[in-house]
């Protein structure tokens, strides 16, 4: 295939089947982060661009400002950079600095907001500054992409479309939470186009997306969130999985000596909810799990003995076991 661009290079129909990696169900895991941007957010950087050039809010040379962890920023300076608009991404202290360098290889401008909100993360710090930057110049645009429904439209229309064309007849899809848009999108497609399959969205511990855990802090960017996004609803689910971040180190470290999957941190957040319901899934259901990205950008967070003993304990994680502490599940 040729491309005329960058971003227009997303491979959204590649699955990896898992097996016999998991006891008593057949997995599939949608690969998302092979694409120039690295993950799952190039669709919905994509999405959210085009949206506001319909609605006449950029033109050639237009500034833009978003909130990120990483995956996002990436996606967008690689968007930005060929439309030609300049982009700010605001960061906070968990952004690897792999993302912060290829965000500045991009061309982007980075701002870290190093301090706490009142729900012991940084999401709602990072939404106040850029809420101050755009007040103070009404010439930088926001996508905002906690509250943009392009976020989610995408990934109905895409990201869902592609797993219902993919793999018949799914069971349980397991979807991880954290700007929500993802989630979003793949609960409407899939009410509309296979109402029967359950949806479990998976969450950190320490995040308050669910409203049904006390905030805490939280090392791992790429789900969960200090505040609860405004496109999402978690009564559309059918399961609320929250996931310890050791819980997802050690599902990472698995699939990485296991399966060859260099796999990122929300991924390990997603299979390890994956591995935690599956002794109590019927025997042979068929799972798709989402993984929003590999896991370069966390080569020195996750995968570092060092780091990984620092944040979680003197051990570093290993394998997660069926049933092990660590996972709460809220069925509906």
């Amino acid at each position: 295939m040729i491309f005329e661009h960058a971003y227009e290079m997303v491979l959204d129909n590649v699955f990896l089947h898992l097996g016999d990696a998991v006891d008593n169900v057949d997995v599939f895991l949608k690969m998302e982060g092979l694409n120039p941007a690295g993950s799952v957010k190039l669709k919905t950087a994509v999405a959210m661009v085009e949206d506001a050039e319909r609605r006449g809010l950029l033109r050639t040379g237009s500034r833009l400002i978003e909130s990120s962890s990483g995956s996002l920023g990436i996606a967008l300076a690689m968007v930005a950079a060929a439309k030609g608009y300049t982009f700010t991404c605001v960061t906070d202290p968990n952004t690897s600095p792999h993302s912060l360098d290829v965000m500045r290889a991009l061309g982007a401008e980075t701002v870290e907001v190093d301090w706490r909100d009142a729900s012991g993360g940084f999401l709602g710090s990072r939404i106040s500054y850029i809420e101050e930057r755009v007040a103070a110049d009404p010439g930088l645009v926001w996508l905002n992409q906690y509250a943009n429904p392009a976020n989610s439209t995408v990934h109905d229309r895409c990201t869902a479309a592609a797993i219902t064309a993919e793999v018949p007849s799914v069971d349980y899809l397991f979807v991880g939470v954290g700007s929500s848009g993802t989630a979003m999108g793949c609960v409407s497609h899939f009410r509309r186009m296979s109402p029967a399959t359950r949806i479990v969205a998976v969450d950190a511990v320490g995040s308050v997306s669910f409203g049904t855990s006390l905030p805490g802090p939280r090392f791992i960017p790429g789900i969960g969130a200090s505040r609860v996004p405004e496109l999402f609803e978690p009564g559309l689910f059918d399961e609320l999985a929250s996931v310890a971040e050791a819980d997802a180190v050690r599902a990472c470290r698995w699939m990485a000596r296991t399966r060859g999957l260099f796999a990122g941190g929300s991924t390990g957040a997603v299979m390890a909810a994956v591995l935690q319901r599956a002794p109590g899934l019927p025997a042979g259901s068929r799972v798709v799990a989402i993984s929003p990205d590999l896991g370069d950008r966390y080569a020195r967070t996750v995968y570092d003995d060092a780091w990984v003993a620092q944040t979680f304990g003197p051990q570093p994680p290993t394998a997660p076991a069926a049933g092990e502490p660590g996972l709460t599940t809220a069925r509906r």
